[in-house]
């Protein structure tokens, strides 16, 4: 029993270096041995500068439809969101007061007409009488000059002829008086028609009614509008952009437009206008982006982001963005040589929306660069070990 006991202890003393070496190994392996790290490879791209804007949809072309005269509305042919063409009936007043002024007018332009047959008629009397007066008066002044007759009566019909010289001259005057009465009843007949027609309201153009201001029973003044129509070949973005990156935004650009409405879908578009003052306050500069293919389906004032492209390379070598940090106010990425990290300035040039930088110069085609988080990223230093993975 005594023998147990000594080699019980004896054991117990042997534990204590096995564990102590354990430990040793453990921490060696975990606490003191080198960062893992992963690495990428600077690899050729097709890359492209992006300029943001924030926008909202609008219309170039928005109409109002709206009545030519006052009066009340009795029927409505289209309502928001109907596609109409140009020249089709959208609203009807009520027209039963102006059909009277027409057919007024029509009476009062056939009452001058019947006028005119009866002066025409006169007037044909006057000259068939001014032409018998004028060959009496001829034919007893000769007479009279042969002392065939009386002067006293070749006078008297001298003076039949004067009179009537006078009966044909006022009889035209009457005909005149009659036509330019008659002009003017024609000029009231097409102001009457006129009215009748606007009482039908028509589509100025091709478009959709964006609202309907009026109702069914409502009564219209001159110019309020009843429809407000859109032309949906003009549906564009008016978006902002920092004046800091018009760098390169012009008209033409190729534009890429993503609407709140249709998620992650990118559509094509192309700036088509630029503005010519900035907002003093906000130090952005509107830009209108018009799309490629026209929308089918818009919401004007939706809100929507655009990135214009102001310039594209082919093929160049390039890294993933979050590779590229600052030390010492110089831009870089950090590399392993021989086990241990090293710091290696870049030039970089274009920085890809998609999360990619061009990489000018400081590395070459197929060169491995650390990338990780930027919380481990920040206690990296020169020299210190690491073990790279890919």
């Amino acid at each position: 029993m005594e023998l147990l006991k000594k080699l019980s202890k004896k054991k117990r003393y042997m534990i204590w270096p096995v564990l102590l070496f354990a430990g040793v190994v453990i921490i060696k392996m975990t606490l003191l041995a080198p960062l893992r790290v992963s690495q990428v490879t600077v690899q050729k791209r097709d890359l492209s500068y992006q300029v943001y804007g924030n926008g909202t949809v609008e219309a170039k072309v928005v109409v109002g439809v709206s009545s030519k005269i006052t009066g009340r509305i009795v029927e409505l042919y289209a309502d928001q969101g109907d596609r109409v063409k140009r020249g089709q009936l959208l609203a009807k007043l009520e027209d039963t007061d102006v059909i009277q002024q027409q057919r007024q007018s029509e009476a009062g332009l056939n009452k001058s007409g019947a006028s005119l047959n009866v002066e025409l008629a006169t007037l044909q009397k006057a000259r068939a009488n001014l032409v018998l007066a004028e060959k009496n008066a001829k034919r007893y002044k000769v007479l009279a000059e042969k002392n065939l007759v009386a002067k006293l009566e070749a006078e008297q019909y001298e003076t039949s002829y004067q009179v009537a010289r006078e009966e044909v001259a006022r009889s035209q005057a009457s005909v005149d008086a009659v036509r330019m009465e008659q002009h003017a009843g024609s000029a009231g007949l097409g102001f009457a028609k006129s009215r009748v027609a606007d009482t039908l309201i028509y589509a100025s153009q091709d478009g959709i009614i964006i609202s309907r201001d009026q109702e069914k029973g409502a009564t219209v003044t001159a110019g309020m509008s009843i429809f407000t129509l859109a032309d949906p070949r003009t549906i564009w973005i008016k978006a902002n952009v920092d004046e800091s990156q018009l760098k390169g935004v012009a008209v033409g650009k190729k534009t890429i437009i993503t609407l709140r409405s249709s998620g992650s879908e990118q559509l094509a578009g192309t700036v088509a206008r630029l503005g010519r003052q900035s907002d003093r306050v906000t130090e952005e500069l509107e830009v209108d982006v018009a799309f490629s293919t026209p929308l089918v389906n818009f919401h004007l004032g939706e809100q929507s982001d655009i990135y214009i492209i102001t310039a594209t390379k082919t093929a160049v070598p390039s890294l993933p963005s979050a590779t590229i940090v600052m030390k010492d106010n110089l831009r870089g990425v950090w590399a392993v040589v021989n086990e241990k990290l090293a710091f290696k300035p870049v030039t970089v040039g274009i920085e890809d929306r998609r999360g990619f930088t061009e990489i000018v110069s400081g590395l070459s085609n197929g060169e491995l660069v650390v990338t990780a988080p930027a919380t481990v990223v920040s206690s990296f230093k020169d020299g210190k070990k690491v073990r790279a993975t890919q």
